[in-house]
């Protein structure tokens, strides 16, 4: 016998809306604070205690609500958010117009309320959904809603809530992103006790207020090292801040997307992220950004998950390809420009450890180089706390760090591109036995004095594998591996775009054994190959025979660099574009090309691979995110000496 359909009953509806809703506290702040947005507010303070779960404040200094307002407000389905009665014209961030009557059927809830103009305040209270009537209160300006006992009325709820701290980081995580969005709104937030989260209104047009409102929340290695993105396409606007490829972390965290204001982590646009930094990062590290995508609300749904995480496009190629251009854009300007926390943390690795058993020792170590403590790695992975020091504890400021190279380098690109002889033809094919001692390459053409070049002269070659160089404020550091492969790689994508590759046969072919998945994986591929200057045909079962390789690799190994590609194509599947991969391909092959560690250079030549340095675009960073080069002025060298 089946069960007669029957009508909920009010309370129920409101609690079952709340569940998906308010799945945890952070649900309710992120809800409330979003309506203090909405009503026009410049300061929004949150208190939340026990994680949330025993006390939730928002106070801000918005419009405010009349009495008849406060007692609508807690109406199921009532809403200021919507100005007609379409569902897809929503632009605010708020629409449900269920959060307060969903957080009232689940806690006790009071809102306390004085509108613009208005002499007086009014109160209201909503018990586990029992609506009481508008009492007269006391309220300078604005709006302070009051949430106590968080799900005291669904006990099962608050049994699947984490530890409070947990909670407590939740919320804070949210605010962030929505204070990121909204840089001329203070914001504060504790936990009822010292200390929180504190963000003073950024002044300055949008773009700078960002960057000050991300510094904060990132760190200031983010700000010293992120390239402002602003473009427009058929009426998306894309503006942001994007940190330099060096300037990597190990997870996604630090990517910060929102769609007209709303925090997504939307597919689509990770991707599109992903695709913009392939040719700089590793495929296990990622950017640290902070993107703002503005769009027609008509051209974009925002309802399709509850939480409004993911959003769809009606356009989606225009909106990937907005993002993967205007990014690349960004990284091509910011030139060879390295991230500065490398040539800060190549600092703290150089300086001397005190004794460990003097605490004297210690606050010296502290206070030494400048009072930055060092990250054992460049890339420490660092928590953003409120403050703002990047990883740097103490008060550091690096102002001696480099900063333009790209402008300083312009200068000296006409008569670079111009007169210099390739270095593929001095690099890559030779062997240092099989020239004469007095062999002195012509010199180029260019008379500037070498250390006047933004990368400097070349002095010596350490460990057959760093080049060190003169400048006018200091020395550089080059890793000529990683220099020489970002060269081969642009060189290599240069050469592609111009109609193919040029390619060298070799005297005997080469035939290399793989699993037979791999081999015939290649050999699928082997047009795409061969436009990329590879010639490899098929050798009997498992087996690739190489006619002729790039003539730009030199003297590569062959064997490495098939297996390598090999592994390359089962990774990348056939999912990807044929753009995508042979970007992939190129940058494998590179790193097959290039000077390895390990080869001893003559003066002339490691002067050439700067100058080629100079006048590549993205040669601040090798095709896998790692640095090419540190820069260490003549002042941080004085201060590791104590000379300053």
């Amino acid at each position: 016998m089946g069960m007669p359909i029957r009508m909920l009953p009010e309370t129920l509806v409101n609690r079952i809306a709340a569940g998906e809703v308010v799945e945890r506290p952070a649900a309710a702040v992120k809800e409330l604070v979003e309506n203090a947005l909405d009503a026009g507010a410049t300061r929004i303070d949150v208190v939340a205690r026990d994680g949330g779960k025993s006390l939730i404040t928002v106070t801000d200094d918005g419009c405010g609500m009349t009495a008849d307002e406060l007692a609508l407000a807690v109406e199921r389905h009532a809403t200021s958010k919507l100005p007609s009665d379409d569902l897809l014209d929503i632009r605010s961030l708020g629409f449900r117009g269920e959060a307060l009557p969903s957080i009232g059927a689940v806690s006790h809830l009071t809102l306390t309320s004085r509108a613009r103009g208005a002499d007086s305040a009014w109160s209201l209270t909503v018990d586990a959904g029992a609506k009481g009537a508008p009492q007269p209160a006391a309220l300078a300006q604005g709006t302070r809603i009051e949430v106590r006992d968080l799900f005291a009325a669904v006990p099962a709820r608050l049994k699947f809530l984490k530890a409070a701290r947990t909670e407590y980081d939740h919320i804070a995580d949210g605010l962030e992103r929505l204070a990121m969005a909204h840089p001329g709104v203070a914001f504060t937030l504790s936990d009822g006790g010292r200390g929180g989260l504190r963000l003073s209104a950024a002044q300055g047009d949008l773009l700078d207020a960002r960057l000050t409102r991300l510094g904060a929340l990132m760190g200031r290695d983010f700000q010293e090292n992120a390239v402002p993105v602003r473009a427009e396409r058929e009426g998306v606007a894309l503006a942001g801040w994007i940190g330099l490829p060096t300037l990597h972390r190990p997870t996604a965290k630090h990517q910060h997307l929102f769609v007209n204001g709303r925090p997504v982590r939307d597919k689509l646009m990770v991707g599109a992220v992903r695709a913009a930094y392939a040719d700089f990062l590793p495929r296990d590290r990622h950017p640290m950004l902070a993107l703002f995508l503005d769009i027609d609300p008509q051209e974009v749904d925002v309802n399709v998950h509850p939480a409004k995480a993911e959003v769809r496009f009606r356009d989606q190629g225009l909106v990937r390809g907005l993002i993967v251009g205007s990014l690349k854009h960004a990284l091509a300007e910011a030139g060879h420009r390295a991230s500065t926390t490398v040539g800060l943390a190549t600092l703290g690795a150089l300086r001397p450890e005190p004794d460990g058993d003097s605490a004297d020792g210690a606050a010296a170590d502290r206070t030494g180089a400048g009072g930055f403590t060092p990250s054992p790695l460049p890339y420490g992975n660092r928590s953003h706390g409120g403050g703002g020091s990047g990883g740097w504890g103490g008060s550091y400021s690096p102002a001696p760090v480099p900063r333009g190279l790209a402008e300083r380098s312009a200068a000296f690109q006409a008569p670079l591109q111009t007169g210099l002889p390739p270095l593929q033809g001095r690099l890559s094919g030779f062997t240092p036995a099989a020239r004469p001692p007095e062999y002195r390459p012509a010199p180029a053409a260019d008379s500037a004095p070498l250390d006047s070049h933004p990368l400097g002269a070349a002095r010596a070659q350490v460990h057959t594998t760093y080049i060190v160089a003169q400048t006018r404020e200091g020395i550089v550091i080059v890793d000529q591996h990683a220099a020489h492969e970002r060269l081969v790689y642009e060189r290599m994508k240069a050469a592609l775009l111009e109609g193919g590759v040029k390619r060298q046969a070799l005297l005997i072919p080469e035939l290399i054994e793989l699993d037979e998945p791999s081999a015939n994986r290649l050999l699928t591929r082997s047009a795409e190959l061969a436009e990329l200057g590879l010639v490899i045909e098929g050798f009997g079962q498992g087996c690739v025979m190489v006619r002729e390789v790039p003539a730009l690799l030199g003297q590569s190994d062959v064997k490495n660099l098939i297996r390598d590609l090999a592994e390359e194509l089962s990774e990348l599947g056939d999912t990807l574009s044929l753009k995508e991969r042979l970007e992939e391909v190129c940058a494998t092959m590179a790193c097959h090309g290039s000077v390895r560690a390990g080869r001893t250079l003559s003066i002339d030549e490691m002067n050439a691979l700067l100058r080629q340095m100079e006048a590549t675009p993205h040669s601040g960073q090798c095709n896998h995110g790692r640095p090419t080069y540190v820069e260490l002025k003549l002042t941080d060298i004085e201060r590791l000496f104590g000379r300053r």
